[in-house]
């Protein structure tokens, strides 16, 4: 049988990955030693590598994680506090199934988002959703969102990923506007998804953070509650990186 016929019914039947590994199967010499069962097998396992590898690369992609940060890329080596066995455990989602959360918290520079956009990453590589949130832009969104009729949509949005991911709490003062905002996406999740958060405020100040007593307790009761805390500390890791860059050009 010829195979350039073959391979044009398989791209034609959106099969590309079966059809560049029979073309590579083509180039093994010791081809002619598996059965028909054991190519087949492998030619399947090249299709559904490839359409794994497009279904991932879509879910990043629909994530807007602002770092393109991976588990295996994290320096355990870093002196800011990190538990690399709490870190690892997380690393096998169950935390997402049961629907808690995350909260990384430390001074500026020590690789908070960093931590968790590779957490997300983690999550979209075991199947779930993810989106980066950075909250200094979320609240004029949603005020943006209501004049123009987006909000429902924008809320539903949020409380359909599983993982999402709020970077920068904390940063500026809540409005009441932005206080009603966030409990209800928090109130979306709760109990149904998974949100991570990363804050340069010690958990115990996210309460005055939020500004409004009896908001801060149904958020915070909501966000808080059995959630994992990676409690960060050291000097920036950034302001490292540029000592080591200008002794370098120094020398």
């Amino acid at each position: 049988m010829l195979l350039h016929p073959t391979l044009e019914k398989l791209r034609a039947l959106k099969l590309p990955g079966m059809a560049r590994a029979l073309e590579e199967q083509r180039s093994q010499r010791d081809i002619g030693s598996f059965t028909f069962e054991e190519r087949l097998g492998l030619l399947l396992d090249h299709e559904s590598t490839l359409r794994d590898g497009k279904v991932l690369a879509a879910r990043l992609s629909r994530a807007k994680l602002k770092l393109a940060a991976t588990p295996e890329d994290v320096d355990f080596k870093a002196v800011r506090g990190l538990d690399k066995t709490v870190f690892m455990a997380l690393m096998d989602t169950s935390w997402v199934t049961a629907h808690r959360n995350v909260l990384i918290t430390g001074p500026t520079g020590v690789g908070k988002t960093y931590l968790a956009c590779a957490i997300a990453n983690q999550t979209c590589r075991r199947g779930h959703t993810a989106l980066y949130l950075r909250m200094t832009r979320l609240f004029p969104a949603l005020a943006l969102a209501k004049m123009d009729g987006r909000y429902p949509k924008l809320l539903a949005q949020f409380a359909k990923v599983d993982v999402l991911l709020l970077d920068d709490w904390g940063l500026a003062p809540m409005t009441p506007e932005a206080r009603h905002d966030l409990l209800e996406i928090i109130d979306d999740r709760h109990g149904r998804k998974s949100t991570i958060v990363t804050s340069q405020l010690p958990t115990d100040h996210w309460h005055e953070a939020i500004g409004d007593a009896t908001l801060a307790d149904a958020i915070l009761d909501r966000l808080v509650h059995s959630a994992h805390i990676l409690k960060l500390s050291g000097e920036s890791q950034r302001k490292k990186r540029n000592k080591l860059t200008n002794a370098k050009v120094s020398a």
